[in-house]
């Protein structure tokens, strides 16, 4: 873990300061939006500043971590957080987005993703993000975030397609499977076929992942499973994953 000042508490523009070399993506509106999202709550100053003390600062290079090298998507790091008896605040209430993530404009989902104007509207003129209205969802910001990813291995959104025609297919089998359900009369089939359809799609993600370990294998590339790289590591140990 980098050293941290002798004085107790921190800025956020100084805490940009002292990650930046590690996360080159941080930014203020980047450490808002995790606040706001409940998952850092640095204390306020008199003057309503924010001040960021030591684990504010390795929850904080937890979080960039898991986000970089293992591609967690915020609601998994939040539930990760849990267990290592450092809660994630409630956050503001900022409207509704399902699962407790409110819609995000496009300068915070911009930030949040850690991506540009130019990748975001690649992202979206091949259908890989998508939008409602102005505001975007879990969703599209799972899906941003994963590309960014790629991104740093050379992988641009035109590569992506076929990703996303492969989705489309398994979606079609899913419909496939669950349509019985949905043609029934009962009120509640609707609600059955929905759960039915995750139960399912979880299950194809367990096959599809085997399947990619086993073509690697044969591929001859060397190496263990497609777990997230990295340790399980909590905040206070202040490792990288």
């Amino acid at each position: 873990m980098s050293a941290q000042p002798a004085r107790a508490y921190l800025g956020i523009g100084e805490v940009l300061a002292l990650l930046q070399g590690e996360f080159p993506d941080i930014s203020v509106s980047k450490i808002r939006f995790l606040e706001s999202e409940g998952l850092i709550e640095p204390a306020r100053s008199p003057s309503n500043y924010r001040r960021f003390d030591a684990s504010d600062i390795d929850r904080l290079r937890y979080i960039l971590t898991a986000q970089r090298d293992e591609y967690l998507p915020l609601r998994v790091i939040k539930e990760r957080l849990l267990p290592a008896g450092a809660p994630a605040a409630a956050g503001p209430a900022r409207g509704t987005g399902g699962e407790g993530h409110a819609p995000l404009s496009r300068r915070e989902f911009l930030a949040a993703a850690g991506i540009g104007e130019e990748q975001l509207a690649e992202l979206e003129n091949f259908g890989l993000v998508r939008r409602s209205g102005r505001a975007y969802g879990r969703e599209a910001l799972e899906v941003a975030s994963a590309a960014a990813v790629l991104g740093r291995y050379g992988v641009e959104a035109r590569h992506l397609r076929a990703v996303r025609a492969a989705v489309e297919r398994e979606v079609s089998f899913i419909e496939q499977v669950v349509a019985p359900t949905l043609r029934q009369r009962n009120p509640d089939a609707r609600a059955q076929a929905g759960q039915t359809a995750r139960e399912i799609a979880a299950v194809t993600m367990r096959l599809h992942s085997a399947l990619i370990e086993a073509a690697l294998a044969e591929a001859g590339f060397p190496g263990g499973s497609l777990a997230p790289r990295g340790g399980q590591g909590t905040p206070a140990d202040g490792a990288r994953a």
